[in-house]
């Protein structure tokens, strides 16, 4: 493409086409060669002429709708049947493969268009290359399918909840690009996924909770908490994003601890009486722990301590008293 002769529209943007169709044939996996610095340069330098162009051949605002448009013809004719066919598991792996595609096509073609990022862009105030690339792909893919990603995701969480070995990874994968396509904001992770999330926490813990109380011993109980709360820590540092632990948490402790306190602190035979009078320190240090992570969580062992010191005190006072009156007899 001779630099001095007008490229028209419909000719440069055929040559650009040509260079996309190789792009999307890598991502594709098909038989195609890696773009050389030639190629590069010759994509580059035809997205330069026709934005450089004397007026009415400066083509920027087309080649900046086309740039789009590339984008929204690839995701529907491939990247969204390619998702739709697939459930479950199979569509986690698929979406967090389009996903890293998409950005790779992100890449590549944001820098073959990278002089409309420089000037046209920069003197409109719109929004650059790589956002409406990232653009596209939430519109399009992330709003048709959030709702059953997260619902896959969550029944994945359950199952592992329940003892099953699950792909963490693939889990990881997934909930980065609830976080990745908020560029910069959390809102979709906490609105879309987080939320959700959460409200099954507690579903699933208050189901557990109401029979555990009811077959379980305190410290077996609490043992049982306690193991709850250090899974929940470590599947955030595997794969939920590290600003949900809190609430998390939160959500665990009072499905266990706080809904249960007084029927989990008064049980008849090993509560916090049975546990001061047989002298059990390991289970009463496991109920300090548990107990001083909620919110007045340790006002009723408190008082129950108050009691058994008062009693115990009593006793003892009454116990002098009595061998006092005896040897006096």
């Amino acid at each position: 493409m001779n630099q001095r002769s007008t490229i028209d529209l419909e000719h440069g943007w055929d040559f650009m086409q040509r260079g996309i169709t190789k792009l999307k044939n890598i991502l594709e996996g098909l038989p195609e060669p890696q773009f050389s610095s030639e190629d590069y340069m010759m994509l580059y330098t035809t997205i330069y002429n026709m934005c450089t162009q004397k007026p009415p051949h400066d083509y920027s605002q087309q080649l900046y709708d086309k740039y789009r448009e590339a984008f929204e013809e690839y995701i529907t004719t491939t990247v969204l049947p390619s998702l739709r066919e697939k459930h479950d598991e199979f569509m986690l792996r698929e979406l967090v493969k389009r996903w890293s595609n998409h950005k790779v096509m992100v890449r590549w073609l944001s820098r073959f268009f990278h002089y409309l990022d420089r000037y046209f862009i920069a003197r409109r105030s719109l929004p650059g290359l790589n956002e409406v690339g990232l653009t596209c792909f939430r519109d399009l893919v992330y709003q048709e399918l959030n709702g059953k990603v997260r619902d896959a995701v969550i029944s994945l969480i359950d199952q592992e909840r329940e003892g099953e070995q699950i792909d963490r990874a693939i889990l990881k994968n997934v909930l980065d690009i609830f976080v990745e396509i908020g560029m910069g904001s959390m809102d979709y992770y906490e609105n879309d996924f987080e939320a959700a999330m959460l409200k099954d926490t507690a579903a699933y813990y208050s189901r557990k909770a109401s029979n555990w109380i009811l077959e379980d011993s305190c410290p077996d109980y609490m043992l049982q908490a306690e193991e709850c709360l250090k899974r929940e820590k470590d599947r955030v540092s595997h794969y939920l994003h590290s600003s949900s632990e809190t609430k998390l948490l939160e959500k665990v402790q009072h499905e266990l601890l706080s809904v249960y306190a007084t029927q989990l602190l008064e049980k008849e035979h090993s509560g916090c009486h049975a546990l001061l009078r047989d002298d059990k320190v390991e289970d009463l240090s496991r109920m300090y722990r548990l107990f001083s992570k909620i919110p007045r969580g340790l006002d009723p062992v408190a008082n129950i301590f108050k009691q058994h010191v008062t009693a115990e005190g009593t006793a003892l006072v009454k116990q002098a008293e009595d061998a006092a009156s005896n040897k006096k007899a």
